[in-house]
């Protein structure tokens, strides 16, 4: 779930200034081991121009800026104005938060790729892309390429468009456990679900 504590629209000429059409995410570690809520809060009420849309931390996804308005994060007016921003939070000090924090951050790439018909190859950079700049540090340090196969992992296994509701509605029932949405189904797991139909009504 996605908590919105988007910065007030006076604010939008010093970290928004401009309306986008976003053409790809930005990956970025925020250098410190604040909680994705307190990145957003310190983001939004300075008068620095630095700003992104997303911090995410090992609980939460944070947005504080609107996905179809600019933001100042990428050291470029390019990145600036075509990237939708995302912190992973923890960075500084690593560990099983920012793991958590990094795997928050691939399953909402994922959703958020799927969500625009998007893929990782050409919609997912990173910082070092527009400015040179070694971020995000850690996870560079851990390797990009692992991080865009997380994101694609994440990808491969969510259910199809088209099939989505059906996947929700069987999970909310009970009939189905939440996992491995494309794998084949045994005899014994369809005579399993058939089962739990019919008891359940």
């Amino acid at each position: 779930m996605i908590i919105k504590k988007l910065i007030p629209p006076s604010k939008y000429k010093i970290k928004s200034p401009f309306k986008m059409n976003p053409k790809f995410f930005i990956v970025h570690n925020t250098y410190n081991d604040a909680t994705a809520r307190n990145e957003i809060a310190y983001m939004s009420r300075n008068n620095n121009k630095v700003s992104f849309h997303y911090a995410i931390d090992d609980k939460e996804i944070i947005q504080g800026i609107p996905e179809n308005r600019s933001s100042y994060n990428a050291g470029s007016s390019y990145g600036n104005n075509n990237g939708i921003s995302v912190e992973i939070c923890f960075s500084k000090s690593g560990g099983p938060r920012f793991i958590e924090a990094e795997k928050r951050t691939a399953k909402f790439l994922a959703y958020k790729l799927r969500e625009r018909n998007w893929n990782v190859k050409d919609h997912i950079k990173k910082h070092q892309d527009f400015n040179g700049k070694y971020c995000p540090h850690r996870t560079l340090d851990m390797g990009w390429q692992r991080f865009l196969n997380m994101i694609q992992e994440e990808l491969d296994n969510m259910p199809s468009k088209w099939a989505e509701k059906n996947w929700e509605w069987a999970m909310e029932k009970g009939y189905l456990d939440g996992t491995r949405p494309k794998e084949p189904v045994t005899r014994e797991e369809m005579a399993t679900i058939i089962r739990r139909i019919v008891e359940n009504g």
